[in-house]
């Protein structure tokens, strides 16, 4: 009988977890955070050093059955021959330079690829429900490590450590040309802030075309981020309900 690849180190199936990870990348598809392309993972909580992220799918219709374990080094645990994410070295970095994250979603999102490529407005916070992005959102860009001549993708653990280093201890790096990548101390805190980081760069954007922005301050983003984040959970429910609702899980 061939192992399961979702089973853990004592071959136990850890059914929740994965259905929560499921449902992260059907609720990011359906707030068009991510569209064919994009990602989501989740640290395996019975071994740090490893996590959970889907086969190379469109987010929309990833299945349990989809979500493999990887190691920190961006590889399956298990041997597969299905095809998986080219990008997956972004999560292993990451999870490698940040102990305290418990979830990642990498994306795409269309309102937020402007920020990554000006040269003269960073993404800062200009609303509440966005204090988690700090003063301004660091940009990572494959050309000051790795050259003019790059597709602008993260394939390898050097392009994802020099990202993740980038990122630091912000919650949102933006990446030149490409999109963002989001962090958070668990799921639904992951999924939060990568729509809300989608919402408030088109509020950003819009605000633009009004003349000068009174962004949020520091102390605002913090005061934010500590009323907010014992509220995710309503979000959370909320979105869950819509993707149960639309027949998607």
């Amino acid at each position: 009988m061939m192992d399961n690849p979702l089973a853990d180190k004592q071959g136990n199936i850890a059914a929740p977890s994965l259905d929560i990870l499921v449902k992260a990348n059907h609720i990011l598809s359906h707030h068009k955070v991510v569209d064919g392309f994009g990602h989501v993972s989740l640290r395996c909580p019975d071994d740090p050093n490893t996590f959970w992220l889907s086969i190379n799918r469109a987010p929309a219709l990833v299945k349990a059955g989809d979500i493999i374990r990887h190691n920190l080094k961006g590889d399956p645990v298990k041997a597969t021959d299905r095809a998986v994410y080219l990008e997956r070295y972004i999560h292993a970095a990451v999870y490698s330079h940040r102990p305290d994250v418990m979830a990642i979603v990498h994306s795409h999102s269309h309102a937020i690829v402007p920020f990554s490529i000006s040269k003269n407005t960073p993404l800062q916070p200009v609303w509440h429900m966005a204090g988690f992005l700090g003063e301004a959102v660091p940009i990572f860009d494959t050309a000051d490590k790795f050259g003019n001549a790059t597709d602008l993708l993260i394939t390898n653990m050097d392009m994802a450590n020099a990202m993740a280093e980038t990122l630091a201890h912000h919650n949102v790096v933006l990446m030149r040309g490409h999109g963002a990548t989001v962090v958070g101390r668990d799921l639904p805190e992951a999924v939060y802030r990568a729509v809300y980081s989608e919402l408030n760069a088109r509020i950003q954007m819009q605000a633009s075309t009004l003349g000068d922005i009174n962004y949020m301050s520091k102390a605002e983003g913090d005061a934010t981020v500590e009323r907010i984040s014992p509220q995710i959970k309503r979000a959370w429910d909320l979105w869950c309900k819509e993707i149960d609702n639309l027949k998607l899980t």
